[in-house]
């Protein structure tokens, strides 16, 4: 899956990132490489989250889609 995300410079120094597609998902890191791999675990603990969040009744089918 990909996704995109916008990395911004922080005031104070490093970066910030957001991902908008996902509200609410967002992270900082002090370099670009320490603000990518928060952005992954961000978008990661989101869906996992999301995926969590929707229980499916008795009538319904939970599916797995890969895009």
């Amino acid at each position: 899956m990909k996704i995109k995300a916008i990395i911004h410079p922080a005031e104070e120094g490093g970066y910030w990132a957001e991902v908008p597609a996902l509200p609410g998902c967002i992270t900082e890191g002090d370099s670009m490489d320490e603000v990518i791999n928060n952005l992954q675990d961000a978008i990661q603990g989101r869906l996992d989250v999301a995926n969590e969040s929707q229980k499916p009744d008795r009538f319904s089918s939970v599916i797995e889609i890969a895009v």
